[in-house]
């Protein structure tokens, strides 16, 4: 049985690299906002995207859904509005949500990290340390799992869902 794995956190928590493992692993279908907007920027460049990424991975992920494949979505998922399209998506899909939240509890490692990471989405513009302080993130209470990336390395966080599957 398929299931859709959400994940939520803030930038440089480890959503991306944790999320491309946890696909590699399982074989899941790996679904990344940074992606859909920076394709939307490419031909708009000021364009205000809002939530139209979220329902637009939502729609996608739904439909590997149907298609019997696990499907794996990376994105901020700042609160509970946005959490509810994926919730949504899988309730359409007739299958069970997972909702993971990363963390990083070690503020030097969490800003090395976000300082320090490599731009491969051509054309996206990460934030600042700054930015990611500043950033209006709800923390995710209900999530089904919730993993400290300062405490778990990249191989035990992907165990770790992969047993929650």
């Amino acid at each position: 049985m398929p299931v859709l794995i959400s994940f939520a956190g803030l930038p440089g928590t480890g959503k991306s690299t944790i999320a491309r493992a946890l696909s590699v692993a399982t074989g899941a279908v790996y679904l990344r906002v940074d992606e859909i907007d920076a394709a939307i920027w490419a031909h708009d460049p000021d364009r205000d995207i809002g939530p139209e990424s979220y329902h637009i991975a939502a729609a996608l992920a739904a439909s590997n859904l149907w298609l019997g494949h696990t499907t794996i979505v990376d994105c901020v998922n700042p609160w509970a509005i946005t959490r509810q399209i994926f919730a949504a998506a899988a309730q359409r899909a007739g299958v069970r949500l997972l909702g993971v939240e990363l963390t990083c509890s070690d503020p030097a490692l969490h800003r090395h990290r976000v300082e320090s990471r490599k731009i491969d989405v051509p054309g996206l513009t990460p934030p600042d340390w700054a930015k990611v302080v500043r950033r209006d993130y709800t923390p995710w209470t209900q999530a089904d799992l919730r993993i400290d990336t300062a405490r778990q390395p990249v191989p035990e966080a992907v165990a770790e869902i992969t047993r929650h599957l």
